[in-house]
């Protein structure tokens, strides 16, 4: 996964996630939309097939790097459960 700022003020972030798809794009969006003070977390993806992942978080209260770092850090813990869940089968 490569990690590309596009554009970065103090209530908004826009970059790419070259390399990644829907599915990981979907967890982070959902996550982001979880965190106190992101008024908008949203990614297209031009071409299903070829096309990168571009990410705008919004932000009021929280910068938003810190509130991208809460998400991932969310998204790592639900992961490890998952993880932990599924070994037991």
């Amino acid at each position: 996964m490569e990690f590309k700022v596009i554009e970065e003020s103090k209530t908004k972030l826009i970059f790419e996630l070259k390399g990644e798809t829907h599915t990981f794009c979907n967890a982070l969006k959902h996550e982001l939309e979880s965190v106190k003070g992101v008024e908008v977390a949203t990614y297209r993806i031009d071409h299903p097939l070829i096309g990168t992942p571009r990410f705008q978080i919004e932000t009021k209260g929280i910068e938003p790097r810190k509130a991208l770092k809460e998400a991932l850090a969310a998204l790592k813990k639900k992961t490890k459960e998952f993880q932990k869940e599924i070994s037991g089968l």
